[in-house]
């Protein structure tokens, strides 16, 4: 009884202590960003870090680090799955691991004794956190057994590894999940109150909250981290040293309704975090931007009395009652609208240069931006482009512009200087008074040609005749949201930062919305944890044009980061191995210290039988060109 009782103090005081460092990591956040970053700094979500570019420098051999499917298949199996099956005697039993299922699939792809690949190969091995837990009557208890399967596998695979500590909104199958999602004090909060359970692909998809760390969900996520950590730290040096970097939690971001069709533009505009823990959180932001009420009234042109009485924007001017203006809020109030469509137009040769899409506002002309994009839902309708890279994108700002009805005027360029009107676009731009709109002076265009009708392509933003409304507020809310992400991870890091892998990499594990030009960035809420955290370096998913096209690297340099981890990675399309030597030795350059992708598990040079992943670069999956994908890794040299 004294051993339990000290057991739960030694961990009551632990969380008692890790809330204190959230505490102060929020404020320190909050109090790093300047007014001015806040409201302007946020339109444009691409080139939101706007420092020096410089070389990055080169560094050791980027290690593959492929996700291989064993949870499932090895550390989650019961006792009761031992012989005759002859996996299950090597993941089940006194000294079961997933170490020898590991090595029989990495073997396939790069045999341990292969000495002149470019790139060593070691795995990433996935603990999904709340898998850790077990029912124990009307409690749930850490279930030793699954951690020691995970901490022998370290120790019995000679593989480097990358430990991905996993706890998403994405379900991991775990028990409980329900649970906890019963209380609705984990879930993240809409204006209309907690989210409701979700799903991907026929997945739950759990809403959990990071507004605080006074909840449940969080109380197990560390409970699960800090068992893992003090097993894994038993471990000799040699086997500690394995661990070559740290993800953390995975995808953090802030949520909306309807989550596998609601990530982009179509209102109604809901997103999170509205809970009174996030709400009071915001007022106390706004204090520490600007100190007083009367300076945020300055820089708002608002009327508030104080701070308390300012509540996050949360209502569309278009179809609800505000009580002022600064309570609208919508995927453009921030000051930005998308200009975005898809065209087909693959260059003539290799020598060729890409289409580019001009645009004109008024007769001036306000930029261009190349027919680049992954479009995979126009490759899906249109499978005889046989690319998906055909969408495009250019975010406008508007918050300087004259009320008034605007002229918007789309064209192709499909060889340098011949224009090919794709269509036009009246918008308005509404003051705060909702004054009737009137056209604003228009300049002549440039020459150009009009479309015969036979050119695909489609202008899918913005929509003619709509309005668009910019709140000040919004850029500021935004902001704080950005800031709970980054404060949630960096609590985390803190947790694993007091253990002995405190010497290894820690990264992020984030998309980057920016890149689906299908995608309202804003939603998501991640600029913060994109940026450079000092603790905490930049972990990314890259999918499609991502892996291989020009944006990441022009993004990535104008970001203060100089190393960076490949979290999940697949082209969305085959590349022979030459090809595929090339992108990776692009991110090698670029300072990618790790590349990871899903890989499905075999075991005695035959698949192992499971819910196989969509994604996994696999020799029988076919979708995206992965099985092409999977044999260009085996051929590289």
């Amino acid at each position: 009884m004294l051993n339990i009782t000290f057991a739960y103090s030694r961990w009551k005081t632990f969380l008692e202590h890790m809330h204190a460092i959230f505490q102060k990591t929020t404020a320190f956040a909050i109090a790093g960003a300047s007014c001015s970053v806040a409201i302007a700094g946020i339109v444009g979500a691409a080139w939101f870090y706007k420092v020096a570019p410089s070389t990055p420098k080169p560094s050791g051999p980027m290690m593959l680090a492929p996700m291989v499917g064993v949870i499932d298949t090895c550390i989650l199996r019961p006792e009761a799955d031992t012989a005759p099956d002859s996996l299950a005697q090597h993941c089940t039993g006194p000294q079961g691991s997933a170490a020898a299922l590991v090595e029989s699939t990495l073997s396939q792809l790069q045999p341990s004794h292969r000495t002149h690949s470019p790139f060593p190969m070691g795995y990433t091995l996935p603990v999904p956190l709340l898998q850790l837990f077990r029912a124990q009557g009307s409690d749930w208890v850490i279930d030793t057994e699954r951690i020691k399967r995970l901490v022998r596998t370290v120790r019995d695979t000679e593989r480097p590894l990358i430990l991905y500590l996993f706890s998403t909104h994405f379900s991991a199958r775990a028990p409980i999940e329900e649970t906890l999602a019963r209380n609705a004090a984990n879930l993240a909060q809409t204006r209309d109150g907690p989210l409701p359970v979700s799903t991907y692909y026929g997945d739950p998809v759990y809403p959990w909250t990071f507004a605080t760390t006074q909840t449940e969900i969080s109380t197990k996520r560390m409970q699960a981290v800090h068992a893992l950590l003090d097993e894994l730290c038993t471990l000799p040096a040699h086997d500690i040293s394995k661990v070559r970097g740290i993800t953390l939690l995975g995808e953090l971001h802030h949520l909306f309704p309807d989550f596998e069709g609601g990530m982009g533009f179509n209102p109604p505009y809901r997103v999170t975090d509205y809970s009174p823990a996030s709400v009071a959180g915001f007022q106390r932001y706004l204090t520490t931007q600007f100190g007083n009420i009367d300076q945020l009234n300055r820089v708002l042109g608002s009327q508030f009395s104080s701070f308390a009485d300012v509540s996050p924007p949360s209502r569309d001017i278009r179809t609800e009652s505000l009580q002022n203006y600064f309570e609208h809020i919508d995927s453009h109030a921030h000051g930005s609208m998308p200009i975005a469509g898809w065209a087909f137009a693959p260059p003539q040769d290799a020598a060729s240069p890409p289409a580019w899409i001009h645009v004109y506002r008024n007769g001036i002309f306000v930029g261009k931006t190349a027919v680049n994009k992954g479009r995979q839902d126009v490759l899906l309708a249109k499978p005889e482009f046989g690319d998906a890279n055909t969408g495009w994108r250019l975010d406008m700002d508007f918050r300087q512009l004259p009320a008034g009805l605007h002229k918007i005027d789309i064209f192709l360029e499909r060889t340098p200087g011949h224009l090919i009107a794709l269509d036009t676009r009246r918008v308005a731009i509404m003051d705060r008074e909702q004054k009737t709109p009137v056209l604003q002076p228009q300049r002549p265009l440039p020459k150009h040609t009009l479309a015969d009708g036979t050119l695909p392509a489609y202008v899918d933003m913005p929509a003619d005749q709509s309005s668009y409304y910019y709140n000040p507020l919004v850029p500021l809310w935004h902001a704080f949201r950005g800031q709970q992400v980054l404060a949630y991870l960096l609590f985390f890091d803190a947790v694993v930062g007091q253990s002995c892998l405190a010497k290894a990499p820690r990264y992020t594990h984030q998309i980057i919305p920016f890149a689906n030009p299908s995608w309202d960035a804003q939603k998501f809420a991640i600029d913060a944890s994109l940026r450079n955290t000092n603790s905490i370096r930049l972990g990314v998913s890259l999918y499609g044009d991502a892996t291989y096209g020009p944006d990441f690297p022009a993004w990535y340099g104008t970001t203060a980061h100089r190393r960076y981890g490949i979290t999940e990675f697949h082209p969305l399309k085959a590349l022979s191995a030459p090809e595929l030597r090339k992108v990776l030795d692009q991110h090698a350059r670029q300072g990618a210290d790790f590349l990871s992708f899903f890989l499905e598990p075999y075991w005695q040079g035959n698949a192992v039988a499971r819910d196989h992943n969509l994604f996994s670069l696999d020799p029988q999956n076919a979708k995206f060109g992965s099985s092409d994908l999977y044999k260009a890794l085996q051929r590289l040299h």
